[in-house]
């Protein structure tokens, strides 16, 4: 019994030991984790497109000498604006007055000599009867009679050129808008078996903007409206902003005038061009701007914002709160961006409460806690204006 005993105060103690441990209380699960959401509501929002494109005159007039002549004198400012029909440049007229003078001569002797042949002639047919004078005489006489007439009409036509050519020794703006610098200088002889250029008008209020927009977006966009998530505009009633390289907006806004009906094979893109206002003359040709082009309507489309928003290899999706609080990932379909917000046709309904923050604790299939559902318009925004943030494709 004294080998036995502390053998057995060694167990109880172990016993004990074992037992004080079991005791304890089992861990505590994890929480759940919180997450911020909005409450999807659909509406009409503009779709725009961002875009790059170049500026060019409406119309460009060369001013060319159209008659041979010494360059007298510039009449105008260079980089001035002119109206239609405004004198630029004076060649030499003389030589063209005395061309004028020689042509009044030429007419003058063949209305002389046209007068005398119908007088010989008239005087053939008052004695034919008679038999003074043969049918031979007369028909030469009405013949003399009749190409001096017609050497009339050559004389007349001479003059009017001549008359023509004087008027050309003073060069005039073919259109109104702003001259160009001058390429020839006084003295230079001009118009010498071709018309010498002198200066350049162009026309720049308004001013056109070239652009082009990816053809597959068309196709795109044409999908759309014949499903009826989107509506297009009229191309000549499409909306057009541009930005300036500093950054600026431009304030006027412009429309689209022109839309290619092909595909250039060299860019795979559809040549467009807007018609923008440009009275002060703050837009010049050959600058490049940004164009943002609002080219319709998206019908019952949704504002989710770019942190709601992600993307795996099968494409764009936002995680939502479900009835039960458990998250459901929804597939969706994006148009563009409006400011900061992704606006989806295709995924969403009303009511759909999208997870905005939180995100990266939320897994789908677990259950969240909802910590609060601020106003959708607070968070996603509202449907912008054509003069809204910057948009671009998806």
């Amino acid at each position: 019994m004294k080998n036995l005993a502390p053998l057995l105060v060694s167990s109880a103690a172990l016993f004990l030991a074992g037992c004080g441990g079991s005791g304890k209380a089992a861990p505590s699960a994890a929480p759940l984790p919180q997450v911020t959401v909005v409450s999807a509501h659909s509406q009409s929002v503009p779709l725009t497109r961002d875009l790059v494109g170049r500026l060019a005159a409406t119309r460009i007039s060369d001013v060319r000498a159209r008659v041979a002549g010494v360059l007298l004198k510039r009449l105008y400012r260079e980089g001035s604006d002119v109206k239609e029909g405004q004198a630029l440049f004076q060649i030499d007229s003389a030589p063209l007055q005395a061309a004028l003078n020689g042509t009044l001569a030429a007419l003058a002797q063949a209305e002389a000599t046209a007068t005398n042949a119908h007088v010989n002639a008239q005087r053939a047919r008052e004695l034919i009867s008679s038999g003074l004078v043969s049918r031979s005489d007369l028909d030469n006489s009405e013949a003399v009679e009749r190409s001096s007439a017609a050497a009339v009409q050559q004389a007349r036509a001479n003059v009017e050129t001549a008359r023509i050519n004087l008027g050309y020794a003073k060069v005039t703006a073919p259109i109104g808008g702003r001259a160009g610098q001058q390429a020839v200088t006084e003295g230079a002889l001009v118009g010498q078996g071709t018309a010498t250029l002198l200066t350049t008008v162009e026309q720049i209020d308004p001013i056109y903007v070239n652009f082009d927009q990816p053809a597959g977006e068309v196709e795109q966009l044409r999908r759309a409206q014949a499903t009826g998530e989107i509506t297009l505009v009229e191309h000549d009633k499409a909306r057009v902003q541009l930005t300036l390289p500093d950054g600026t907006a431009y304030g006027r806004a412009g429309t689209l005038d022109f839309r290619d009906v092909s595909v250039d094979p060299s860019t795979g893109a559809v040549a467009l061009r807007g018609v923008i206002p440009n009275a002060d003359y703050q837009l010049l040709p050959g600058m490049y701007v940004n164009v943002r082009l609002t080219i319709g309507m998206a019908q019952h489309a949704f504002l989710v914002s770019q942190a709601a928003l992600q993307r795996d290899a099968t494409g764009p999706y936002v995680l939502v709160a479900g009835p039960d609080d458990k998250v459901i990932q929804k597939r969706v379909v994006t148009q563009a961006l409006s400011g900061f917000n992704w606006i989806v046709t295709e995924g969403l309904a009303n009511g759909d409460r999208i997870i905005v923050a939180g995100i990266q604790s939320a897994r789908p299939g677990t259950r969240v806690i909802v910590a609060s559902e601020p106003a959708a318009a607070a968070q996603s925004g509202t449907a912008p204006g054509a003069d809204g943030a910057p948009a671009a494709s998806p």
